[in-house]
């Protein structure tokens, strides 16, 4: 998540009970990476190498990269991709989510705002070494608040799904939603936008015992609310399950519903299904036995929920802080960056707390998971 100061417009109303957890940790986190600038999301080639984002929020001059041992990294796919230049948007700008396939692709969302390009979706083909292919994602399927940041690849069915969390500039997050794209044609729509299961409940986000908020128009601190982040998909392509980051509630809808283009605003809402109870969290991963794993940022932690919906702690570590993609690899683990995001200075009256190094953790999943999802 990049937390953008002038976009966080949000209530102070009483928030809603905080969402209690069952501290049962049963699953090891070891750490396979120590980096000098904080990780966002991580993603795979086929033959397992790593590639990541750096998290956006520091603005880093390297937005995604490859790593090359466990403590350096070099520019992915290369360092021209890495570079704003006037003339082209063939470069990556500024980028949070990114997933890998299992035809090698790794496909990165590029966000746009940071030198105000068109937000694309960018596909490099890692067996070729060459770009596979751009979908644009211009208005109105993002919007000027627009932050999309993460995404699941389904091939069965030749679409892409992107979170759009709207917290970019201008955004608060009220007009969150799902972006879907058609593989085949490139065409891109927006739906769920400002839905209840898209935009972010009145709920604090809360670490270490304190709220984590910025200065509101009027100087008063404000909470910050983000909107739809996580978002993951069944194996069978039936499910796709997804979440506001603040907020107690999973969602899910069928893929079915969600591509039928048929159903107007109204009737495709109403095909949302509220599928358990969660703490505030960012990314999301599932694995073939149909548990869903999230990041919980508060609690520096991985959560799962079980097929019987009921959500548990599954590893956690001091220094896990603010657990943030999660996804699962060709090895057969798990793997969750540690971002410290609600270490910045922002939250702590200008004084950083956030340090190298940032790590990255891997833990074994209950059972094999989905690298594209």
């Amino acid at each position: 998540m990049r937390i953008n100061v002038p976009a966080l417009i949000v209530a102070l109303a009483a928030a809603t009970p905080a969402f209690s957890q069952q501290q049962t940790s049963t699953v090891t986190a070891e750490i396979f990476a120590r980096l000098p600038q904080s990780v966002g999301n991580v993603a795979f080639t086929p033959d397992n190498q790593v590639i990541f984002s750096h998290h956006p929020f520091y603005s880093p001059d390297v937005r995604v990269a490859q790593l090359t041992s466990a403590t350096t990294f070099e520019p992915f796919p290369n360092a021209q991709w890495n570079t704003p230049r006037e003339g082209s948007d063939q470069y990556l700008n500024n980028v949070l989510g990114l997933r890998s396939d299992e035809n090698g692709v790794v496909w990165i969302i590029d966000m746009g705002f940071r030198t105000h390009i068109t937000p694309k979706l960018v596909g490099w083909n890692t067996h070729a070494n060459r770009l596979e292919r751009i979908y644009y994602l211009p208005q109105p399927v993002t919007l000027s608040g627009s932050q999309p940041q993460d995404i699941v690849i389904d091939h069965k069915n030749h679409k892409f799904y992107i979170a759009d969390e709207d917290i970019g500039p201008g955004g608060d997050g009220s007009q969150a939603a799902i972006i879907v794209i058609d593989m085949d044609t490139g065409r891109a729509r927006r739906v769920l936008q400002g839905d209840k299961s898209t935009i972010p409940e009145n709920v604090p986000i809360t670490v270490d015992g304190s709220d984590l908020t910025v200065p509101g128009k009027d100087g008063k601190p404000v909470i910050i609310k983000v909107g739809c982040d996580g978002i993951t998909m069944d194996a069978k392509s039936e499910w796709l399950y997804y979440a506001p980051l603040s907020g107690r509630s999973l969602y899910r809808i069928r893929v079915a519903d969600l591509n039928d283009e048929s159903l107007s605003n109204t009737q495709l809402s109403a095909k949302v299904e509220r599928y358990s109870d969660k703490p505030n969290n960012g990314g999301l991963s599932i694995d073939f036995a149909g548990n869903i794993y999230l990041t919980a940022v508060e609690s520096k932690s991985i959560g799962i929920i079980t097929p019987d919906r009921k959500y548990r702690t599954l590893t956690s570590d001091p220094d896990m802080v603010w657990p943030d993609g999660i996804s699962y690899s060709p090895d057969g683990y798990m793997y969750v960056s540690a971002s410290q995001v609600s270490a910045a200075a922002m939250f702590h009256g200008g004084k950083a707390e956030n340090k190298t190094p940032y790590l990255i953790y891997r833990f074994k999943p209950l059972a094999a998971g989905i690298v594209s999802r």
